[in-house]
């Protein structure tokens, strides 16, 4: 089972539109506007990421009490949080896919930071929102021993580091 849709607050839709749909490549298929229990209005942006059944969405609010301009959109600066804590992890299928990716963040004016995780290879760089997202693909698999590992640390307090990742790499903007 995966998730249907993750649905976040957006203050510039249009910056929202501009890099969900020609950045990372996602399709505006519906938006429903409507009254806001609360009081106000909003409309909330849907946009397919693979098929009809995964999507990522976005409100924008209209006169809601209680919300003012200076709300905070960044997850983990909300919650109190470094930046890598709370982020969005969008899949590939396959490396050829994920250089592609970075290729056309870079080709938008987005810094990408690449990591090789060991067990998966990420590249990550930050939305509109100021969110934290990435492409990763697994590079990896997971014997016995792996959950046998992460279980013990449910209950661990001084837990062994996991290996360092393979590779960091920067890689700036090209527009």
């Amino acid at each position: 089972m995966g998730y249907h849709h993750l649905a976040l607050a957006a203050k510039d839709m249009n910056a929202i539109h501009h890099f969900y749909e020609t950045v990372m490549g996602f399709t505006l298929v519906k938006v429903e506007v409507g009254p806001s229990p609360e009081g106000g209005w909003a409309k909330h942006f849907f946009y397919r990421m693979e098929d009809d059944s995964k999507f990522i969405a976005f409100w924008e609010m209209h006169d809601m009490p209680g919300v003012d301009d200076g709300f905070e959109t960044n997850l983990s600066k909300a919650a109190g949080l470094p930046d890598h804590i709370n982020h969005i992890a969008f899949d590939v299928k396959d490396a050829e896919e994920l250089q592609r990716r970075r290729a056309q963040w870079q080709a938008a004016g987005c810094d990408v930071l690449e990591i090789d995780h060991n067990w998966c290879h990420s590249i990550y760089t930050k939305d509109p929102n100021d969110n934290l997202v990435e492409f990763c693909l697994t590079t990896g698999s997971f014997s016995q021993a792996d959950r046998d590992y992460a279980l013990a640390q449910l209950a661990s307090e001084a837990p062994e580091f996991s290996k360092p990742p393979a590779a960091v790499t920067s890689h700036p903007a090209n527009a």
